[in-house]
């Protein structure tokens, strides 16, 4: 007997829906690890037996944790989870697939036998700050289960990967109450302010190689700089210092009066003369001050720095070299120059809050227009001039020692007449060098030959290359005055 057309296409029916169920068997299994019957409980049943309800279909409150705040909110979520001395902290099983999973959706999954087992509690090392041994290991991938105001709680703790492509990570909350979890996240991100391992500390952003956006954040070492290491014509670093951190110490008659404490500084000059010297002595002055330092293409997060700043004040925001991106489009060919981006950053700070942008720049021709646009962004200019006589005289002092005779640094602080800081600093270590390939001690005649070296023809490019410009005037000792 000849099966009809009919009973053909029936048996092909069948034959599909067999196939796919296997093959989603399979897939099942798969996803699942491949994880034996005897596995131990599952992430439902932890879940229903802490909770007391089943978790299917209870609302998750979740909050996205930058990449650069993950300490703060593994710090924050241990502290509220530390309240209950019967807190557990577990692993959560699942494959790679948990990383792209909400929390939700991992309960669903699980409902289905899918990624459901529960695993190894996973850490990953952050810094907590720029010593070698300031580390912090953060739970990666974890679920802790506590009481919080007397209801129990599941969180979820996932750290950003950039394997799993996840930029950002996040906290997720599920009780059987949703105002619980609104109330719990709303205290983590208060504990986050609080207990911030970026309060006080000097930062640095870095880019994210696998995209645009903000990776992390690096810990720097707060400098130690004296009043004596910083050379510059009389009372301009401490006009400069008092406005950037001696303004904190009047907040309150200026707040009683109305008056704002936010501030921008702009120190401007040829190249060498100390802007970044100077800034350095504000950081290792200001001790308690929250400092985030940007250059170059970090300068596209300025948005981000000022969120630091707000939250952890008194702050202070470096710019670096803002004349480098003065034009610069880096969003896009339709977004705002990065320096407008800056603007808007100083713009979106409240006018009570203690913080202060500092700007240097080596062309301000390039920043004075769009700034006399905007008018009160900057609040002080501050040049930082070529050094005269005696400040060549002193910087060489600084940088010597007591290596030379006064005659000897006299001598060379006249014939560098239109040089920097960063020649004289240069001059003392060529004529140290001298010494050492001599095997004596460095003297009065190996600052005089390293001078002599520096300001020769072949080193023209090297005195740009230090900040020296074109209209330097140097002076030979056998051709007197010349100009280069």
């Amino acid at each position: 007997m000849t099966a009809s057309a009919d009973d053909s296409t029936l048996t092909t029916d069948q034959e599909m829906r067999r196939t796919l169920r296997e093959l989603r068997r399979v897939a099942n299994l798969l996803m699942r690890g491949l994880e034996p019957d005897d596995a131990g409980p599952s992430l439902l049943d932890v879940l229903e037996t802490h909770l007391g309800v089943r978790p299917a279909g209870l609302p998750v409150t979740t909050e996205e944790v930058p990449g650069h705040r993950t300490v703060d909110a593994d710090i924050a979520v241990e502290e509220l989870a530390g309240r209950d001395p019967d807190a557990q902290l577990l692993g959560l099983g699942g494959g790679e697939m948990r990383h792209h999973m909400t929390f939700g959706d991992q309960i669903q999954h699980a409902q289905m036998g899918i990624a459901g087992a529960l695993g190894q509690v996973e850490y990953v090392q952050r810094a907590t700050g720029p010593g070698p041994d300031d580390h912090r290991n953060v739970v990666a991938v974890g679920l802790r289960l506590f009481r919080y105001r007397g209801e129990p709680v599941a969180v979820r703790q996932m750290a950003p990967t950039a394997q799993a492509m996840r930029p950002a990570g996040s906290i997720d909350v599920l009780a059987a109450d949703a105002e619980v979890s609104r109330a719990l996240v709303a205290e983590v991100r208060e504990l986050m302010v609080d207990h911030s391992v970026l309060r006080g500390q000097v930062v640095t952003f870095s880019q994210d190689p696998y995209g645009p956006g903000l990776a992390g954040i690096g810990f720097v070492e707060r400098p130690t700089l004296t009043r004596n290491d910083v050379v510059l014509p009389d009372g301009l670093l401490e006009r400069v210092s008092e406005h950037v951190l001696g303004i904190a110490a009047h907040r309150e008659v200026l707040a009683a009066y109305g008056q704002h404490l936010k501030r921008g500084v702009l120190l401007f000059g040829p190249p060498g003369t100390g802007k970044t010297h100077t800034m350095r002595y504000l950081l290792s002055q200001g001790r308690d001050t929250t400092v985030v330092l940007l250059a170059g293409g970090s300068l596209q997060f300025i948005h981000d720095a000022a969120k630091i700043a707000r939250a952890h004040q008194p702050a202070l925001v470096v710019l670096e070299d803002c004349d480098l991106i003065a034009e610069d489009r880096s969003f896009g060919p339709m977004a705002k120059p990065l320096l407008f981006e800056v603007l808007d950053a100083l713009d979106g700070i409240d006018a009570d809050a203690d913080v202060a942008f500092l700007l240097t720049t080596n062309r301000v021709e390039n920043l004075e227009r769009a700034l006399s646009q905007r008018p009160g962004r900057v609040d002080l200019a501050a040049e930082i001039p070529l050094p005269d006589e005696p400040g060549r005289r002193a910087l060489l002092r600084l940088y010597a020692g007591a290596l030379f005779s006064d005659e000897a640094v006299g001598d060379a602080a006249v014939r560098s007449e239109g040089t920097t800081a960063s020649f004289a600093k240069e001059l003392v270590r060529r004529a140290v060098l001298l010494a050492a390939a001599a095997g004596t001690e460095p003297a009065d005649d190996h600052l005089a030959a390293a001078l002599d070296a520096l300001l020769s023809d072949q080193e023209t490019l090297t005195r740009s290359l230090m900040g020296v410009g074109s209209q330097e005037r140097l002076r030979f000792p056998e051709f007197g005055p010349a100009g280069f």
